[in-house]
């Protein structure tokens, strides 16, 4: 039997403008997408942090409320640091253990 050439059901013109147009709606998506994400953040912010109010401080207020604020920094670094940490052996020990047992095929 001889082979019959197929006929494109599309021609190549057509195919890509169709690709233009889905890159271009993936772009609008993505970058309406980024801006919701920017919008929460920013929303999620106002919501839990103060507006910090330095205006009437005394030198000794506003040193006293810097203390404060890099105290609250250490803790936040030193909770980051620990679960950073842990999450690393967490993972090392995962990674031991699967090179130590033998696996099933």
């Amino acid at each position: 039997m001889p082979e019959v050439e197929r006929k494109p059901k599309i021609t190549a013109s057509r195919k890509l403008l169709l690709k233009s147009l889905m890159l271009a709606k993936a772009k609008e998506c993505w970058e309406q997408e980024h801006e919701e994400r920017e919008a929460e953040k920013k929303r999620y912010l106002a919501e839990r942090i103060p507006t910090l109010q330095t205006r009437g401080l005394s030198l000794s207020a506003l040193q006293d409320l810097c203390r404060d604020l890099h105290a609250k920094v250490e803790v936040v670094d030193e909770e980051r640091y620990d679960i950073e940490a842990m999450s690393g052996m967490e993972g090392r020990k995962k990674m031991f253990d699967a090179a130590k047992s033998p696996t099933t095929q």
